[in-house]
């Protein structure tokens, strides 16, 4: 198949964060970011220069960071705690637990890089555990936003919602699929494509893997519907009951295991309001080896053919 003549322009959602956090920290002198020696790699540069008594950089040292933003938090700071997802929960889940979403600390956790964006570091680098570790407490919300525009908005509703949350952001580039001002809503999903013999779901990097699925599935004579379903808690139950009602099969697919991530939030409801047939996609409970984040994803049946393939199978258990 030939490569598109004008392809979709790719765009790292770490810029749009930075871009969007430098704007409301101009406008609200309470924000401060704070970051385990990860300016780089959090694309905190810009926010360094423009206010540096307002980065607190604590050294590769999760767990104190995240105390450090619950104290900021407590003495009326509104920070953005960001470092690489797989250490910023990993390393710091008691801590999360117990400083942010017991005490419903007013703290924006930041996962960089998650999923297999740090691909060629190999397993101790995937963040592919995070949905699962997070989504489980209480007062957490947690979001993974498809491309900039829904990151930027997502950071601008975070700094306006009182209490705690996990924005999950990877660094693997991906084009833009909502429109540009898009207001994000906690737990609303975004119908992108309209249909009627399956549904696809996926967030974060996948969601444009899903989309050039439906359009695959679309060639075959297949209507896909498609869900942009960035908000994992508080799930959209109301937009996945219809989705299962309206097309009788439903796809997930996500950069995470398939244990504990987006497909077990979408079966819990399923399974509780409208039982059809699902299939999971993402890494099958394994650590994934090395590589980069585009071949472990195609690895692990998550290319946009492989996941038209999936869909195609499912629709015949209806």
């Amino acid at each position: 198949m030939n490569a598109p003549v004008n392809p979709p322009k790719l765009h790292d959602c770490r810029d749009a964060f930075a871009s969007t956090l430098e704007r409301l920290a101009a406008e609200n002198e309470t924000i401060v970011a704070v970051c385990n020696d990860s300016v780089g790699s959090s694309k905190l540069g810009g926010f360094k220069s423009r206010f540096p008594e307002r980065l607190v950089n604590v050294g590769i040292a999760e767990q104190n960071m995240v105390g450090v933003g619950a104290g900021l938090a407590n003495g009326g700071r509104l920070p953005f705690v960001c470092g690489a997802a797989p250490f910023l929960t990993g390393r710091s889940l008691e801590q999360i637990k117990a400083d942010i979403s017991y005490s419903n600390a007013n703290v924006k956790l930041v996962g960089i890089s998650s999923g297999m964006a740090y691909g060629e570091l190999g397993p101790t680098h995937h963040s592919i555990e995070d949905f699962a570790w997070t989504r489980v407490l209480p007062n957490l919300p947690v979001i993974a936003p498809c491309d900039r525009i829904e990151t930027a908005a997502a950071v601008a509703w975070a700094a306006t919602y009182i209490g705690p949350c996990f924005l999950r952001l990877s660094r693997v580039g991906v084009p833009d699929l909502l429109p540009e001002g898009h207001r994000f809503e906690l737990g609303k999903a975004n119908l992108l494509r309209k249909g009627s013999d399956v549904t696809l779901i996926a967030n974060g990097t996948l969601t444009h893997r899903i989309v050039k699925a439906a359009e695959i599935l679309a060639d075959r004579g297949i209507d896909a519907r498609v869900l942009n379903l960035a908000t994992v808690r508080p799930i959209d139950e109301e937009a996945i009951i219809a989705a299962a009602r309206e097309t009788g099969a439903i796809v997930t697919a996500e950069e995470h295991s398939i244990f504990g991530g987006l497909g077990s939030a979408v079966a819990e409801v399923v399974v509780d309001y409208a039982p059809v047939p699902m299939k999971r996609l993402g890494v099958p409970g394994v650590y994934a080896p090395t590589g980069s984040a585009e071949f472990l994803l195609d690895e692990y049946g998550m290319s946009p053919s492989a996941i038209a393939d999936a869909a195609q199978a499912l629709i015949k258990r209806k």
